[in-house]
């Protein structure tokens, strides 16, 4: 029964670390795409964007 209460909490921590990690890698994203955009702004360059929010149409 010792073990129940010890692995409840180690998978809470362990998913709480995953969050905090999304989370500094959605930041982190952010500020390159903030910095691609900025520098691009007079480029005739399509498609630098890695992930489209629309489905392709095929």
């Amino acid at each position: 029964m010792n073990d129940k209460p010890a692995a409840l909490s180690r998978e809470e921590r362990l998913a709480a670390k995953l969050r905090e990690n999304l989370r500094r890698r959605k930041a982190q994203a952010r500020e390159i795409n903030a910095i691609e955009d900025g520098s691009n702004e007079g480029s005739d360059k399509g498609g630098t964007h890695a992930l489209s929010k629309e489905p392709r149409k095929s």
